[in-house]
């Protein structure tokens, strides 16, 4: 059984993410050194060690979907300019553009998240815990739970990424820090829906998104 003191220790000796940490231990059957060694043979750990340090260049790239019906603007950022101009960096810039048109994030990462949304959050999920009757003393673990949904749904890093939903969209990015061997972020973005606060019938652009991937 893997445990949360575990995962703690895998994440302190490696730096890589705690669900990285978590699959690798599960797949190694909770064992420390074999989990430790299974990050390292897919670049995570060595991605983690990199995230300190600065990354000024890279590019803003841009996704149009749906003849101009959505608009996504963001900026990833790497180290060097010779990485930034690559074909690989261009082009995870561009599926981390089409993920925001299609998932609709609010935040790049739980971080982001202010603290008065993250408040008014847990006690709208306490209130709903206490509504469908569950004790007290389960009710603090189910609001966590729900709030990491809440985060896995709102946080672009945290969501399953649109190409290949058995990974994240921080796991997409921790892969190639490893092939590139720099430090790489998502620093910020803007997406734009065609007359979005204006009411009106609402169509399903994730889907039409998905469709065109699929395509």
């Amino acid at each position: 059984m893997v445990t949360a003191e575990m995962v703690k220790e895998l994440r302190e000796r490696t730096g890589a993410g705690m669900m990285d940490c978590k699959k690798a231990l599960v797949a190694t059957d909770g064992d420390i050194e074999k989990a430790v060694d299974e990050l390292r043979t897919k670049g995570l750990a060595s991605a983690a060690k990199k995230a300190g340090r600065i990354a000024s260049e890279g590019v803003v790239t841009s996704y149009i979907h749906g003849g101009g019906r959505i608009g996504v603007l963001v900026e990833i950022n790497c180290e060097t300019d010779f990485v930034g101009k690559t074909a690989e960096f261009k082009q995870l810039a561009y599926d981390i553009a089409m993920q925001i048109a299609a998932s609709n994030p609010d935040y790049v990462s739980r971080e982001d998240v202010p603290e008065a949304v993250v408040i008014h959050e847990k006690e709208v999920l306490k209130a709903q815990a206490l509504e469908e009757g569950k004790p007290e003393k389960v009710i603090d673990k189910m609001v966590e739970g729900r709030l990491d949904k809440f985060y896995k749904e709102r946080c672009l890093l945290e969501q399953q990424f649109i190409k290949d939903p058995d990974k994240t969209v921080q796991q997409l990015i921790h892969e190639h820090v490893a092939k590139i061997g720099e430090n790489i972020n998502v620093r910020r973005f803007a997406r734009y829906e065609l007359g979005q606060g204006i009411e009106k019938e609402q169509g399903d652009f994730a889907a039409e998104v998905m469709a065109q991937i699929k395509g």
